[in-house]
């Protein structure tokens, strides 16, 4: 941040008990603003980001994905970008309104629009730091909007088809593969596998941690350059059909949605799939959900004496069905779990 920077600048009116002099802490947040302008500047060197001021509607909306792009491609670029751009803001937004910061307010309205876009990327949603970051760029846009006399097709500007979508569609998954800028379509998978599968957590938890793994080692073997833009965008794609395949065998198995996640508990490891087989496998299923239902009180999650009796039900069951005696305690350690996710959903029912 500027913290450090401005330390120094700061000093001399805090000292002074507020009675310094405003005209000389605004000239030294300019100088740091402008120090902060040429980062953000060396990170975009390569890219021309000026024609943005003089595009229409349609080409200001695709300069900004190709901004997005060319940032991605760098190493490091989304959590450089990012940083810097909110170092920048913070000087910036001390530095208003000297000449100097109105000099360059529309190219940081510019970088603030891109970095906030960036950030809708982030795995985790945002703290209220980052809103406040996002209020106070919102602030500073003020006198000039992106303002069109016609409506804006944005997928059109993106390079999208307007797809029907079911999220993970395969007409919206052709699209992306096709879309001319790569860094931005591998973040648009992520962002999207990554929801569907944390969407999936309240109800699986076999299914969710497993799908997580896979995407977290793809990309890890992308940021490594072990594999190239269109090998992972390849990749991604596979993983979210994966994932609509699955979506079908609950229905296939003739399970509720819950009974399934009680199934994937059990059939987590090999040796019971090969010693069981797929139809014990999922009777085992049916007869657990049931008795983790019946065997659920409000408290049970916090309360030893009953969560020892789910697990005691829960052992008995296992040994009753015939599953692997060397996996029965993960088994149980296993169904417990996903008792724990879905005890609410349980109890209002």
């Amino acid at each position: 941040g500027i913290a450090s920077e401005l330390k120094e600048a700061l000093s001399f009116y805090s000292e002074s008990g507020g009675r310094g002099e405003p005209a000389k802490l605004q000239e030294e947040a300019v100088k740091v603003m402008l120090e902060k302008y040429e980062v953000v500047l060396g990170i975009l060197y390569g890219f021309d980001y000026k024609r943005y001021f003089n595009a229409d509607t349609s080409g200001k909306l695709s300069i900004i994905l190709e901004a997005q792009d060319f940032i991605l491609g760098l190493e490091n670029g989304k959590r450089r970008y990012i940083d810097a751009v909110t170092a920048l803001s913070r000087a910036f937004a001390i530095s208003i309104p000297h000449k100097k910061a109105l000099e360059i307010k529309e190219e940081v309205a510019f970088f603030q629009t891109v970095k906030a876009r960036l950030v809708k990327f982030d795995r985790f949603p945002g703290n209220g730091k980052r809103i406040k970051d996002m209020k106070t760029a919102v602030k500073q846009i003020i006198d000039r909007a992106i303002v069109s006399d016609r409506v804006i097709d944005v997928f059109d500007a993106a390079g999208l088809k307007k797809p029907d979508i079911s999220v993970l569609s395969d007409e919206f998954l052709e699209e992306v593969r096709g879309m001319k800028h790569r860094n931005l379509a591998i973040e648009v998978l992520k962002k999207l596998i990554n929801d569907e599968i944390r969407g999936r957590i309240r109800t699986n938890f076999v299914q969710s941690r497993s799908l997580m793994e896979s995407l977290e080692e793809l990309i890890k073997r992308y940021n490594n350059r072990v594999i190239t833009a269109v090998e992972v965008i390849e990749e991604l794609i596979g993983l979210a059909k994966e994932i609509k395949e699955m979506d079908k065998e609950p229905q296939e198995m003739g399970l509720s949605e819950y009974e399934y996640a009680f199934y994937t508990a059990v059939a987590n490891n090999e040796s019971a799939k090969e010693l069981m087989g797929k139809d014990k496998l999922r009777e085992l299923a049916i007869v657990l959900y049931d008795k983790v239902r019946k065997n659920t009180s409000i408290d049970w999650t916090i309360r030893e004496s009953a969560r020892a009796k789910l697990r005691v039900i829960v052992k008995r069951t296992l040994r009753k069905y015939g599953y692997p005696p060397d996996m029965q305690k993960l088994a149980t350690e296993t169904v417990l779990k996903q008792a724990e996710l879905i005890a609410d959903e349980i109890m209002s029912n």
